[in-house]
């Protein structure tokens, strides 16, 4: 089927237009009026979503699909489940699917985490690629991540990075102080209204997903990771 376009409107308004009250009693011409009215009704539909089927996605695809809503908390739904649902977080939910150890820990049922996901805007906006280190550039300069060493180099950096990010207790109280996987002492308070990661007074714009096994919660900046 062809598809109408915004001038099958115009024609069609065209054609009324032309249609005198005594056409219009006439059977040709009442065809021809439910003919131009069909046209309309066709056009409108086209004109109210005209591209929608060729928008692709405005981030890399996740693993599951980001558009689908956030599942009902608890039951057996579980933290690898939600992490790539939300667009603005899927930079870092990248991040834990490349790390082993930590995407079987959010894979894991029985151990409960508060994951600390940063924005995509807040990874954007680092002096330094999460993957990258001051110590290595100055060490070794501008190939420090060069062939097969410096791969690993990067995937260690990468690794402490994302391992900041992940507090081994969910619930998490206010004010309970806790060791992040990476090994930093991190706790959170209400100022003002809003819960503060600290150190660093990182705010949390939301609490993307309580499952079962933890919780997801989204950070306007991302913690130090030197």
């Amino acid at each position: 089927m062809v598809p109408v376009t915004c001038g099958s409107i115009t024609k069609a308004s065209s054609i009324l237009n032309q249609l005198d009250n005594n056409e219009m009693r006439s059977t040709g011409a009442l065809t021809l009026l439910i003919g131009a009215i069909s046209i309309y009704s066709v056009s409108a539909k086209y004109v109210q979503n005209p591209f929608m089927d060729n928008i692709g996605p405005v981030m890399p695809p996740a693993a599951s699909d980001p558009s689908a809503s956030t599942p009902p908390e608890g039951g057996s739904v579980i933290l690898c489940d939600v992490l790539g649902r939300d667009r603005s977080i899927n930079i870092f939910a990248g991040f834990t699917r490349d790390i082993e150890a930590i995407s079987k820990r959010l894979s894991d049922g029985q151990q409960n985490t508060t994951v600390l996901a940063p924005l995509n805007s807040a990874i954007t906006g680092l002096p330094r690629k999460p993957w990258e280190s001051n110590e290595d550039y100055n060490r070794l300069g501008a190939d420090a991540y060069e062939g097969k060493p410096g791969e690993d180099r990067a995937h260690a950096n990468l690794r402490q990075f994302v391992e900041e990010h992940i507090v081994p207790e969910s619930p998490w109280p206010e004010g309970a102080k806790m060791k992040t996987l990476g090994g930093t002492e991190v706790w959170w308070e209400t100022k003002d209204g809003k819960r503060i990661v600290q150190p660093g007074n990182i705010e949390v714009t939301s609490v993307a997903s309580k499952v079962a096994n933890g919780q997801a919660w989204i950070l306007k900046g991302a913690r130090n990771y030197a």
